[in-house]
């Protein structure tokens, strides 16, 4: 008898570790419940990881089997499982963030106490960290070398999924409600989950939108993206699975363009990737910045401005779209990430942690490194991140992504009588303007242009280039 641990890999197909457990005997499939990492969730993943774990148990029930759900220490609760199932083996699939390292290495040492063998397997992205290293053998801290590395290696074919005859006739207990685990139900409508929804939404976008991704995935208001995030960061679907579907589209392609187009998705993947090493090698970058200045960056403390930010009010309607898509949909466009990122790290010059924290709560899709990544990119603090002086004007970002003001108007209702110049004009607007076009709407509580140089000099005094 096995016992497969699931944990960020809820699914039975193209799982690394369930195909491994039940080469060597029939398999318990085990999820533990654990308040240490739900001490650092939202309820939006929550729902989400509970409507895919609920998928998942029917998944086993198709196979003559079940999900055995237990809530507790997982290096108490397993090495129990193991002795009622009496297993020969515990095995699961490794996560390389330095709480899910911390929570393993217990478990590690729980089991061995109770000689009871495991095995830890790589499955959650192709290239495990240490595997793609400059000449020197040191991890990349630029992606662009990272991604020629990434993108010549031979990536795993998709395991196959256990049969019934290779799944333990076992009973589980029936998944706790989200009020069980201590949070309220999301005010966001998260999107399905489990494999079947993931699955739809990958043949969706591989016979579409994968083939205009490159000039269309910067533009919120365009169908062009595969809104697969959510399901990479539970594993609905494994990345195997993902990869061979982009590589038979990249053999539909008609052309070089939708050839390079395809590749352009597949570098996305990699920069998921990239940030998986990153965090590997550096666990502290998650409250920490991975660039160091020589002296502090001198970030505000404006509870009133932080607040704006969060609720969707600052003025500037392509920030304001974003922060409400996410309270909407517990999702937020990427280009639309960057710019509500830039805009509360340069414009406001709050903490990228603040920010950080908020997506956290919210994104139904939040994944430590991805986003630790991509908020140290926008406030210049992090590995190959935006420089310092480049800073995004966020009524440019918006005229030049959200032309027609299509994405502003589905999220702020106040401005869906404007016309899309007096949107996009809408911090130059005299009060009486702003008063006659969007009675209901805030005016921008900074001015872009004085923030930006206040943010310049911030980050040069940071570096120490004013002494």
């Amino acid at each position: 008898m096995q016992i497969f641990w699931h944990r960020r890999d809820l699914r039975v197909a193209d799982n690394r570790g369930l195909a491994t457990a039940a080469e060597s005997g029939a398999v318990v499939p085990v999820f533990v419940f654990d308040d240490d990492v739900l001490a650092h969730a939202g309820a939006p993943r929550v729902r989400f990881m509970l409507d895919a774990l609920a998928a998942l148990r029917e998944a086993y029930r198709e196979r003559d089997s079940d999900l055995v759900v237990v809530r507790g220490d997982p290096a108490e609760e397993l090495p129990r499982l193991a002795a009622e199932y009496d297993a020969d083996r515990v095995v699961w699939n490794r996560d390389y963030s330095g709480l899910a390292r911390t929570r393993d290495a217990a478990v590690r040492r729980a089991l061995n106490d109770a000689d009871v063998p495991r095995e830890a397997v790589h499955d959650a992205i192709h290239h495990e960290p240490g595997s793609i290293t400059t000449n020197a053998g040191d991890p990349y801290s630029v992606y662009t070398y990272f991604w020629k590395k990434w993108r010549d290696r031979e990536k795993a074919d998709p395991f196959a999924s256990p049969d019934a005859d290779s799944l333990a006739d076992v009973s589980g207990a029936a998944l706790p409600s989200i009020e069980d685990l201590g949070f309220a139900e999301p005010e966001a409508a998260v999107q399905a989950a489990g494999t079947e929804a993931a699955r739809e939404r990958l043949g969706a976008f591989c016979a579409d939108g994968i083939f205009r991704y490159a000039e269309d995935r910067d533009y919120p208001e365009r169908d062009a993206t595969s809104r697969l995030s959510t399901d990479l960061k539970w594993g609905t679907i494994g990345v195997r699975e993902v990869y061979a579907a982009t590589e038979d589209a990249a053999a539909e392609a008609d052309g070089g363009d939708e050839a390079e187009s395809v590749e352009e998705f597949q570098s996305q993947l990699a920069w998921r990737e990239f940030y998986a090493h990153v965090l590997f090698f550096n666990p502290e970058v998650v409250t920490e910045n991975y660039k160091e200045y020589e002296n502090d960056i001198a970030w505000r403390d404006d509870d009133e401005a932080l607040t704006a930010w969060k609720e969707g009010r600052t003025g500037y309607p392509i920030v304001d779209a974003g922060m409400r898509q996410l309270r909407a949909e517990a999702y937020m466009h990427n280009r639309v990430r960057m710019i509500v990122a830039a805009f509360l790290t340069k414009d406001l010059l709050l903490d990228w942690r603040e920010g950080y924290a908020h997506f956290r709560e919210y994104l139904a899709d939040h994944d430590t490194a991805n986003d630790n990544g991509g908020w140290q990119w926008a406030a210049s603090t992090g590995t190959d991140a935006q420089p310092y002086f480049r800073i995004f004007n966020p009524t440019t970002q918006g005229e030049r992504y959200d032309p027609d003001a299509t994405y502003i108007k589905e999220y702020v209702p106040e401005l869906r009588d404007a016309d899309a110049d007096a949107i996009h004009d809408w911090p130059n607007l005299s009060p009486t303007e702003r008063e006659r076009v969007a009675p209901d709407y805030p005016a921008p509580i900074v001015d872009h242009a004085d923030r930006r140089e206040e943010a310049i000099a911030a980050f040069e005094a940071a570096r120490g280039d004013d002494d």
